[in-house]
């Protein structure tokens, strides 16, 4: 980690809205490394967008073994994100069985047939784009994920991050985000418990890229629990 994150702020913004962006979580240096690696062996599956219906451009899972970047970003925010996931299942009035240490967290995925890794890393060129999507993998789902900015903003145009926000009986609010290179966005998977003038209501989010218009961007996911 480049910088320790306001943890009270950074929970109390996912509770409110159901996403927050902080900066400077990883360095230029790792940044760079993860770009530098792309071609290695190192991934379970590459995913070409276009050939599946999801946008344009590609992504790679990671493989088991995680590199150690990957592995000490997932404990990290398993660690810090686990009191707000708590909160989380309070508000939404669901079952909050997220342990102490992410490796019994992992072992209940495993459990339930969901042993593949999930962390990512994704590519973008000119005219690429990501259609919205939520990355739920399976019955068990962490109730956050990360996205990190590896790309510096000047090497692009276009491709903002974008989040769509889905009310019950209202119309739905757009969330658009350009961070910087080493900038993470901490977001809903899934539902998060929104206030409204008569008591928590469920709002759902839904995620994706917009279309690239120039350069190119890379992106690593950090998903906190297995696939199927």
């Amino acid at each position: 980690m480049q910088v320790e994150l306001n943890w009270p702020t950074v929970q109390e913004d996912l509770l409110a809205n159901g996403f927050i962006v902080v900066a400077n979580v990883l360095s230029t240096e790792s940044c760079d490394k993860l770009i530098a690696a792309y071609d290695d062996d190192i991934y379970r599956s590459t995913i070409t967008m276009e050939r599946y219906n999801f946008g344009r451009g590609e992504y790679k899972y990671y493989a088991y073994p995680l590199p150690t970047i990957i592995q000490n970003l997932r404990q990290y925010f398993y660690k810090n994100l686990r009191p707000v996931a708590k909160e989380w299942a309070g508000g939404l009035k669901l079952s909050s069985d997220y342990p102490e240490k992410y490796d019994d967290y992992l072992a209940l995925c495993h459990r339930q047939g969901q042993c593949r890794p999930t962390p990512l890393i994704l590519k973008y060129a000119q005219g690429d784009y990501n259609t919205l999507h939520q990355d739920l993998y399976g019955d068990i789902h962490f109730p956050y994920q990360v996205a990190i900015m590896l790309s510096d903003p000047d090497d692009y145009a276009g491709g903002e991050f974008t989040l769509i926000e889905q009310r019950p009986r209202m119309q739905s609010v757009a969330h658009i985000e350009k961070p910087k290179r080493g900038d993470a966005i901490i977001f809903a998977v899934n539902e998060f418990p929104k206030l409204g003038k008569k008591g928590y209501y469920r709002a759902r989010l839904r995620h994706g890229v917009a279309r690239l218009k120039s350069g190119s961007r890379h992106t690593v996911g950090i998903i906190l629990h297995d696939a199927k």
